[in-house]
């Protein structure tokens, strides 16, 4: 925002004035990243023109740093012949997001226009499945043969340098492009010219395969501290790499739709602001929607109580204590377990520790606030009444919290996204079961 309200009036000038060397001079001068966010306080004609000024290689990473809103905007305005030769310039990765959200008929009259290689590169990357190390790889990387030497390997990677993503890692690859290992750009340079790519290349590599869920991608590629993970297929053919960049827009993503599901609303594609009144309305509605049934069932549990209630009016005071009690108990555990694994897997051994770990703070937490519920209640009803209000508080915050820490790990089992048990729906739940529980509980120990 800073860069957009420093330069936007100048820049603005420079094009009323259609000052073409001041309009280039921009476009060299400033970091690609500054010159997306002032572009995106322009018309998509505008911003254009700027383009206009920029040599193809410049214009396509000042591209890519544009939102994807953004970019789809600029996409309507530009003939196909000119928007063919940026896709043909940017990084693999990048158009395929964009390609993506594009009309299919849009994308099958563009990709004729583009370079043959370019064009089988985009279809392969479209064919992997969302959500796939496939989907998020780039093709831009660099490689060596095993048999070279480290001089005409360090040659060799002058020549590839230009036209690819990073070179920090190169991967050692045979005639079959069957992946052999990996050698970092540190390693070459302190080699001895002589010697062979084969002798200090590491032969250990850890990658994935094209189909793995790219959660698993970036918790990898986390915890073994790469810039790039190497992206395999079913014969250990190298067909992309994952860098640390793209794994951390996977982070953002991720982290998005849990915090959107945990709210109860349906993830958005698009910023707040970028996203119609409409697409809102739905995302929203059809989670309330959801928390509304779940509601009537708590209707439905106190009618069903109706019949009892002779004497026991006394109660509604502590309907609120009681349900907030195991709904806020539920919803701590669920957002804990939903963060333990978005970054890490829980086999079956942590899950076991997880279930008595909870128990045992079912057991703490219930206790503690079972005790103080008993004794504000004792300022309002008589003892037994009191030990009521007490007793549930206990059962609901134990269900609550092992309820809570349980749901999403069952999630996660069936293959669904564990943030889908979001804090309102897991309350809503104990809603109904704490009806239940505190009206059984006032008829064992008050009616008898």
């Amino acid at each position: 925002m800073y860069n957009r309200l420093l330069f936007l009036p100048d820049l603005r000038e420079l094009l009323a004035a259609d000052d073409a060397v001041g309009v280039a001079e921009f476009c060299r001068a400033l970091h690609p990243a500054a010159i997306g966010e002032v572009l995106e306080g322009l018309a998509a004609q505008e911003s254009w023109r700027v383009l206009g000024h920029c040599e193809p290689e410049r214009q396509a990473e000042i591209f890519s740093y544009l939102s994807l809103p953004y970019q789809l905007e600029l996409v309507e305005g530009v003939p196909r012949e000119s928007f063919s030769r940026l896709i043909e310039e940017m990084a693999s990765d990048d158009r395929v997001d964009l390609l993506e959200r594009l009309d299919p008929e849009h994308v099958e009259t563009l990709l004729p226009l583009v370079a043959q290689a370019e064009r089988r590169d985009i279809q392969r990357l479209l064919s992997f499945p969302d959500d796939s190390a496939g989907s998020i790889m780039t093709t831009e990387y660099a490689t060596l043969p095993a048999e070279a030497t480290i001089a005409e390997a360090i040659e060799q990677l002058r020549q590839q340098a230009p036209d690819r993503e990073t070179i920090y890692y190169v991967y050692v690859i045979d005639e079959g492009r069957r992946l052999r290992g990996f050698v970092s750009l540190r390693e070459l340079i302190l080699a001895r010219p002589g010697s062979r790519v084969e002798e200090i290349m590491q032969q250990d590599v850890i990658s994935v395969r094209v189909d793995d869920d790219q959660e698993d991608v970036v918790q990898k590629l986390s915890r073994y501290d790469f810039i790039a993970i190497p992206v395999v297929d079913a014969q250990n053919l190298l067909v992309g790499i994952v860098t640390y960049d793209d794994a951390m827009d996977v982070v953002q993503e991720e982290a998005d739709e849990d915090a959107y599901r945990s709210g109860a609303v349906l993830p958005l594609e698009d910023s707040y602001l970028s996203t119609p009144l409409g697409i809102l309305a739905w995302k929203r509605g059809v989670w309330l929607i959801v928390l509304l049934a779940a509601a009537v069932l708590t209707a439905m549990a106190l009618r069903s109580y109706q019949a009892d209630l002779e004497g026991l009016q006394w109660m509604v005071l502590f309907i609120p204590l009681v349900l907030a009690s195991g709904g806020n108990a539920g919803s701590q555990s669920a957002t804990l377990i939903i963060r333990a694994l978005a970054v890490s897997h829980l086999g079956r051994e942590q899950t076991i520790r997880i279930l008595l770990r909870e128990l045992i703070l079912a057991s703490m937490l219930g206790g503690g606030l079972a005790l103080l519920s008993f004794l504000v209640a004792t300022g309002f009803v008589t003892g037994n009444q009191a030990a009521v209000v007490g007793l549930t508080v206990f059962l609901v915050v134990a269900m609550g919290t092992v309820t809570g820490a349980m749901l999403p790990m069952g999630f996660q089992r069936m293959g669904l996204d564990p943030a889908l048990m979001s804090n309102p729906l897991i309350a809503a739940f104990v809603d109904v079961v704490g009806i239940v529980v505190y009206y059984s509980v006032a008829k064992a120990i008050v009616i008898g």
